[in-house]
């Protein structure tokens, strides 16, 4: 069973810990039976009329798990770690729903609306409607992403890791087949979609950040030499 947490709007501006860092520290709560497949960023609309910390993104913890009474856990250790560890002045929101639930379809929809215009509560408490969806603090806006987080990445075709297999520990130069070990998709964006070898060599620049694609972890590379490939974006200054 996998269950999809969306957290959002958990932070204010100048805190040292973002939604992101509290999402991926989510993994050491996760109770015995349960494991992390990866957390994503999801990044939504950026309009001067919606309040946002940085950059308006939310994140959706996956969690992998076989025992369906493992659920509830799972749900009163995400509330407690969100109203233990959001900064005061913060609007946090948390959504949790499991693969399989009918909300999800709605969910998906709703994510979409939320990278192109302004979504309301109430549109999102009805998207919501049958799976858990909470706010733990201020104007409680911050069920809005993380409802849109759980549906974005429930469908399985946008967002970024930020977590996946202990990407932070991969050394900047990696070989395309132990990527692939991993776990994740090593593909060409050059203009000859050149396959890259297994014994081939990926230059991270010190930012490994897998897209989330047909449900899994892809990284988008493009050819800089022979047998060598360079992973594309890169690491952003958040506004102080």
């Amino acid at each position: 069973m996998r269950a999809y947490i969306g957290f959002d709007d958990t932070d204010i501006l100048g805190a040292p810990m973002g939604t992101g860092k509290l999402v991926r520290r989510f993994e050491s709560l996760l109770p015995a039976g349960c494991r992390l497949w990866g957390v994503v960023r999801q990044q939504l609309l950026v309009d001067p009329r919606i309040p946002y910390t940085s950059h308006n993104s939310s994140a959706c913890a996956v969690v992998d798990f076989s025992n369906p009474a493992l659920k509830d856990d799972l749900l009163a250790r995400a509330a407690a770690h969100i109203e233990r560890e959001s900064y005061e002045g913060s609007d946090p929101g948390l959504c949790l729903a499991c693969e399989g639930d009918a909300a999800l379809q709605d969910l998906a929809a709703l994510g979409l609306a939320c990278t192109a215009r302004i979504v309301s509560k109430d549109e999102t408490l009805q998207a919501a409607e049958g799976i858990h969806l909470s706010g733990h603090g201020g104007t409680r806006d911050g069920i809005i992403g993380a409802a849109a987080a759980v549906g974005l990445t429930a469908a399985g075709w946008s967002g970024r890791f930020i977590e996946f297999d202990g990407l932070r520990d991969i050394p900047d130069q990696v070989r395309v087949g132990e990527l692939e070990k991993r776990g994740m998709k090593v593909v060409s964006l050059d203009r000859d979609a050149v396959v890259p070898g297994e014994a081939d060599m990926v230059d991270t620049r010190g930012w490994l950040r897998p897209r989330l694609w047909g449900g899994g972890a892809v990284l988008p590379v493009l050819m800089r030499d022979n047998h060598l490939w360079e992973s594309i974006g890169g690491k952003r200054k958040k506004p102080t």
